[in-house]
C-alpha cells in the first residue's frame, strides 16, 4: 500500500519533476489513475530501476513543495 494521496492535480506537478530527474521517461508512461497509487509506485520502480522506498521517499519530497523545482 503507498503511503501517499495523489490528485490528478498534484500528480501533474511531481510528474514534471520525474521527467526533469530522469530524462529518458516519456510522459505517456507516467499515466495515473486516482486511486492507483500502488499501481504508480510499481510502474515507477520499473521504469526508473529503484525500489518502492526509493519511489515513496521521492514522491514524498515533491509532494512536500510542490511548486518548487527541485525532485
Amino acid at each position: 500500500m503507498a503511503s501517499f494521496t495523489l490528485t490528478p492535480e498534484t500528480w501533474a506537478k511531481v510528474k514534471i519533476k520525474f521527467l526533469r530527474k530522469y530524462r529518458d521517461l516519456a510522459q505517456t508512461e507516467l499515466s495515473f489513475v486516482p486511486g492507483q497509487e500502488e499501481q504508480l509506485v510499481t510502474q515507477l520502480m520499473g521504469l526508473v530501476k529503484r525500489d518502492r522506498e526509493y519511489i515513496e521517499f521521492t514522491i514524498k519530497k515533491a509532494l512536500a513543495d510542490t511548486e518548487g523545482n527541485r525532485l
